[in-house]
């Protein structure tokens, strides 16, 4: 072989071998990549034109599903109750996913890797790829019934209502107000989707936001049972005690009326005397809370409030979430403050209600979960959610003594809207400060229900309504909807 035949020959192999070269990366080391990347229009187009799986509640009822169209996309996705669980399932679009949509992205695809061999035979057979089928915990009543409650507050509405199965954890509701459209997000029309979301993020009252997990407010007098469990747990008092009570309290490293705690006229005894335990939880006394954190100290405050759920994330099949706040490196003055949840005490309304549901557990707060099964698309089971503790926040005895603290509240004190004819509830009202002229304050109502062996924890937040200022009290406007949530899961 003459020399240009040799040159022209070894240069072909290398073309030859930098083509195998890039190839074999493209195809292997990159497709992963490439296949995800937000430009790669034909992967899009794929997933866009595929039948996804179906989010599913109850006794097989889908809230997303996928249903043949008479376009180039082939299926189009869509959501039967839209307002009662947008703020759950989301929205499937070309642009982009959100809620359990997102999360849950790769089974409802069927791309998840429990699928493989369903992909195979699909590829064998030549049939294109179906999702597979996600089934959640909530209860359609109790969903029906926590939106139905906060809708009837008015058009102007903002709250959000969430309820647990306290033995393992499992969302049983959860609505936030208000709500939106995802069948217009999931449009094959993609300028009235851009069209969509352009409006829905400018709206000042945020209906994309998730208010169950992503907004936290001070819970105001609902914390109150967190500091009486501090308290019990602390050996200080039990429920049969005489605490501290007071029409008005100093808080400590503070003069005038920037530090004078009241009561807003309620019956907590006289300064400098005590009253029963149960009087003060009844009566929502502040000046005996105030009292009680400070007895407790910062320490184990923060120690109580953190075994409950406070300065962590703890749901994984909904982002984004925000933690609810327990302030540390606190003065006597700022705890004093703790004790009834302002200052800086922050909670979303799901913290609230795994305070309520780890009392009614007996003290074992479970890690909360939405999704409860993973399906294939013939309904076969992939995977399945087990209970899993989150902490043991406080000792069975002190969720006992807390408990009837709560169950005279409902029955004799501020949280007797919540009374279910027949059934104990325990309960507990909270009307927090926004510390906004403009701003009312907040209302919150946290209840578990049978008290004696509960199936059910609810914590309703409204953070605004179309209602007379200085109206809005947890017991008189969240208390009916909490009871409506409770016997729709007891009944």
């Amino acid at each position: 072989m003459n020399k240009p035949i040799r040159t022209i020959s070894i240069f072909c192999l290398v073309l030859f071998l930098a083509l195998l070269v890039n190839a074999t990366y493209l195809q292997y080391w990159r497709a992963g990549a490439l296949n995800d990347d937000v430009r790669n229009r034909r992967a899009i187009n794929e997933s866009f034109s595929a039948e996804r799986g179906a989010i599913v509640v109850g006794r097989n009822s889908a809230i997303a599903k996928s249903v043949p169209s008479d376009d180039e996309y082939k299926f189009q996705r869509t959501y039967p109750k839209p307002f009662l669980y947008a703020p759950v399932t989301g929205w499937f679009s070309y642009f982009s996913q959100t809620g359990i949509e997102r999360t849950q992205n790769d089974i409802l695809s069927g791309q998840d890797e429990q699928l493989f061999v369903t992909r195979l035979i699909d590829l064998v057979s030549n049939k294109p790829t179906k999702g597979g089928n996600v089934l959640l915990t909530l209860d359609p009543d109790a969903q029906q019934a926590a939106y139905d409650g906060l809708s009837a507050l008015g058009p102007g509405t903002q709250g959000s209502v969430v309820a647990l199965d306290p033995s393992t954890g499992a969302v049983l509701a959860m609505v936030s107000l208000p709500t939106y459209d995802p069948n217009d997000m999931a449009s094959h029309d993609f300028g009235a989707v851009a069209r969509t979301y352009e409006k829905l993020n400018e709206d000042p009252a945020e209906p994309l936001v998730n208010r169950a997990i992503q907004t936290r407010l001070p819970p105001g007098s609902t914390f109150k049972v967190v500091t009486a469990a501090a308290a019990i747990e602390a050996g200080l008092y039990d429920a049969d005690s005489q605490v501290p009570g007071g029409v008005t309290y100093q808080l400590p490293l503070t003069s005038g009326e920037t530090g004078l705690i009241d009561n807003e006229g309620r019956s907590c005894g006289a300064n400098n005397t005590k009253i029963p335990f149960t009087q003060a939880m009844e009566q929502s006394c502040n000046t005996t809370f105030a009292q009680l954190a400070e007895e407790v100290g910062a320490e184990d405050m923060l120690k109580t409030a953190e075994a409950f759920g406070f300065n962590r994330g703890y749901l994984d099949d909904l982002f984004p979430q925000v933690e609810s706040v327990f302030p540390d490196g606190l003065d006597d003055a700022q705890l004093g403050q703790t004790g009834f949840g302002q200052f800086e005490v922050a909670a979303t309304p799901l913290q609230m209600a795994m305070v309520a549901a780890g009392l009614a557990n007996g003290g074992t707060v479970m890690k909360p979960y939405l999704v409860d099964e993973q399906q294939s698309a013939d309904l076969d089971v992939l995977s399945k959610t087990d209970p899993e503790e989150l902490s043991q926040a406080v000792s069975s005895t002190t969720a006992r003594e807390v408990t009837k603290l709560m169950v005279a509240t409902v029955d004799d004190g501020t949280a007797s809207p919540g009374a279910i004819d027949g059934i104990s509830v325990a309960g507990k009202t909270g009307t927090a400060q926004s510390g906004i002229d403009a701003v009312p304050p907040y209302a919150w109502f946290i209840s578990f229900a049978p008290a004696d062996n509960p199936e059910v924890a609810v914590a309703v937040m409204i953070q605004k309504a179309d209602i007379p200022r200085g109206e809005i009290a947890g017991g008189v406007y969240g208390g009916p909807i909490a009871k409506a949530v409770m016997e729709a899961v007891i009944r």
